[in-house]
């Protein structure tokens, strides 16, 4: 059994200084992803810095009517938030198709965002794996990808990341709050994480001292919007594809589309060549389809997950086809 210290810190500031000044501290917050990996061996930190306490757990909408979530906030408390589901109802989808309901219960807003791989070759120390242990090799290319990257992946790494939020955060164009010793920045959550490249062990721009304070979402384009998950089973169980996605629709021609995809990448996936192929024409599945193709005109599939493209595909146009057909009915969230 390895010892390790426990420290409470009053604010975020001091939270962030104890872990600036402790090479071997990690922040702890909703503890859903930590403590698993602290049991495995995935983790070992000397050091956990408790920031669950912090006032950090309220939503609040901004001046310019989009709104501010901060850290601590509970997955279920936001996706059960009036505002959330009244204007942003892809996140609260997203939110509600992720994990249990006990896990959403304790799992905070920061935590989700930063949650690591579950890559079964990551949670066993046994096996090589870049991203627990870099220069080791990736035990999963040759292995069992049923699960793994077809979009963005390298040699050094084909694992996913399992967050439905930071799917849904993505196509909303939100920003994550950064705190750390020279103080706070915004990321934006398309550029909050890295690709895998040559080093797969740095999940995020974060440095090690720097604490995700919040998350700023921009007012909705539209609250016509949705989330649409595919998992082996549907009580809990990780994507293996998915979709955030909205749409707008005027005169019979696209005039506005955000897409983003889950399961398939090193990180929330923005589909920019999709969204530009859409734009512009009329929302037909043909149009669903072809835009689908572009985005997935350089996915390079291993031999266990070759099924995502089609998969992925199929769930572009289903998603998109039931947004026209509420937008049909008059519907409006």
């Amino acid at each position: 059994m390895r010892s390790l210290r426990y420290e409470r810190p009053a604010d975020p500031a001091a939270a962030v200084a104890v872990v600036h000044d402790t090479p071997g501290a990690v922040f702890l917050a909703g503890g859903t992803n930590l403590v698993d990996h602290l049991k495995l061996g995935v983790a070992t930190p000397d050091l956990l810095v408790d920031v669950s306490h912090l006032p950090l757990d309220t939503v609040e909408e901004t001046a310019d009517g989009g709104i501010r979530v901060g850290t601590n906030v509970r997955n279920s408390d936001l996706a059960a938030h009036p505002h959330v589901r009244s204007n942003y109802p892809m996140l609260s989808r997203a939110l509600l198709a992720g994990a249990s309901p006990q896990l959403r219960n304790l799992a905070t807003t920061g935590g989700n965002l930063l949650q690591r791989t579950r890559c079964s070759y990551f949670r066993d120390v046994t096996t090589a794996c870049n991203k627990r242990e870099p220069g080791t090799g990736c035990s999963a290319l040759g292995g069992y990808t049923r699960y793994h990257a077809v979009l963005g992946a390298s040699e050094h790494c084909v694992a996913t990341h399992p967050s439905d939020m930071a799917v849904a955060l993505l196509a909303l164009d939100a920003e994550v709050l950064v705190l750390g010793p020279d103080g706070e920045r915004a990321v934006a959550v398309e550029d909050f994480y890295r690709p895998p490249g040559d080093t797969p062990e740095r999940d995020t721009v974060l440095e090690r001292d720097e604490l995700v304070v919040g998350v700023r979402i921009p007012p909705p384009h539209t609250p016509l919007s949705t989330y649409r998950k595919v998992r082996d089973r549907a009580s809990y169980a990780f994507a293996l594809v998915s979709v955030a996605a909205e749409m707008t629709v005027a005169d019979g021609t696209i005039t506005g589309c955000r897409l983003a995809f889950g399961g398939v990448a090193h990180g929330p996936w923005r589909a920019h060549r999709a969204e530009a192929a859409l734009l512009g024409q009329p929302p037909t599945e043909s149009v669903f389809a072809s835009a689908a193709d572009a985005e997935l005109a350089e996915a390079t599939p291993l031999d266990g997950n070759a099924y995502k493209i089609p998969l992925l595909r199929r769930t572009v146009v289903a998603t998109l086809r039931e947004l026209d057909e509420r937008r049909g009915r008059g519907e409006s969230a």
